[in-house]
């Protein structure tokens, strides 16, 4: 089920008996856990019926202990359960052995009390979906696979975001934000937010200038800036920012800009490789922003598929050295000065 369904059917009182919430990427798992345990019962109800459990704390047999005892002068009992992952037999394993005992989370999970909403915070791990529990969930309980989202779709997520209250952000600050912070949402949602309180009542669009001024990133000088500079063979522009990295090690780590330096040229190979050259198409098989198709194509001239390839041989070469593989550690200034001047040369 999607998150937005779940929430939905939450805020209308529609409540199932468990809720397994699983999977690599953290923020939804952690909106549905404290939707549930901020808005299914009253305060004065959770003094007796609300629990958080904790995975390393307690064995399988205690949760279900515990979701089997009635509530309290009200109508349901909340159990939530946090870093499940190190429960053992939460993902409805049988026991070791010959004589293998039924999981006894499946059989709770078969006909489970309708009196209790058990939460299953499950992050990093999925369950298999051959496994008679995933069944028996889908039958009587809500699952939640929370996917990590492909960095291509974060800048759209970031103005989804924004869109929700009633903001705007430009698209080059979005990348900007997405390319800086990374792929976990939990990081960006808590920067947007920082952000937010400190953005003046007027705004009503979020520009890489408020983004350099409040959050600390360099509208000049960032992996962004610089897969641009390289792409239309700005030398001089290419080496500035590598300074400046040089001068930021901490803010800039060299493995960051030497993975978004490589995905970018796998986007050009594709762009290559792509007979369908209509912006929609190119925009789906590279999975980026039809607003950033030019510059791929400008790329593209300056890079043809020989080079291409061979750009991308040797940025794997310099991952490798990056990490002190066959060579000494080098410095990271001097390490990516080198590879700009090989990447362009």
């Amino acid at each position: 089920m999607l998150y937005e369904q779940i929430i939905k059917d939450l805020k209308n009182k529609i409540y199932k008996p468990i809720y397994y919430l699983m999977g690599d990427e953290a923020y939804y798992i952690d909106k549905v856990t404290d939707f549930i345990a901020n808005n299914v019962l009253t305060e004065a109800e959770q003094s007796f019926n609300q629990s958080i459990l904790y995975g390393k704390d307690v064995d399988l047999g205690t949760v279900i202990t515990a979701s089997r005892r009635f509530p309290m002068m009200a109508n349901y009992q909340v159990i939530i359960i946090k870093e499940a992952q190190n429960i053992k037999g939460i993902d409805g394993s049988d026991g070791p052995g010959k004589s293998k005992k039924p999981n006894s989370f499946l059989l709770y999970a078969e006909s489970p009390p309708k009196s209790t909403i058990l939460v299953i915070n499950l992050k990093y791990k999925s369950l298999d979906k051959n496994r008679k529990l995933y069944k028996a969930l889908e039958k009587n309980g809500v699952i939640l696979e929370s996917k990590r989202l492909y960095d291509s779709k974060l800048p759209e997520w970031i103005s989804s975001y924004l869109a929700k209250r009633h903001l705007k952000i430009d698209l080059t600050a979005a990348t900007l934000m997405a390319d800086f912070i990374g792929s976990d949402l939990c990081k960006i949602s808590n920067e947007i937010e920082k952000l937010l309180l400190v953005l003046p009542k007027e705004s009503k669009v979020i520009t890489p200038e408020l983004i350099e001024k409040h959050i600390g990133i360099s509208k000049e000088f960032n992996n962004f800036e610089l897969q641009k500079a390289i792409g239309n063979k700005e030398i001089l522009k290419a080496n500035r920012i590598i300074n400046y990295f040089g001068k930021n090690p901490t803010d800039n780590p060299v493995f960051l800009t030497i993975k978004t330096l490589f995905d970018y040229f796998v986007k050009i190979l594709i762009f290559h490789y792509t007979q369908n050259k209509s912006r929609e198409n190119l925009s789906y098989v590279m999975g980026i922003n039809p607003y950033f198709i030019a510059e791929y194509i400008n790329a593209a001239k300056n890079y043809p598929v020989k080079k291409t390839i061979s750009n991308i041989s040797i940025l794997r070469q310099f991952d490798m050295k990056s990490k002190g593989v066959d060579v000494a550690r080098a410095q990271p200034d001097e390490l990516l000065k080198e590879l700009v001047y090989r990447l362009i040369h």
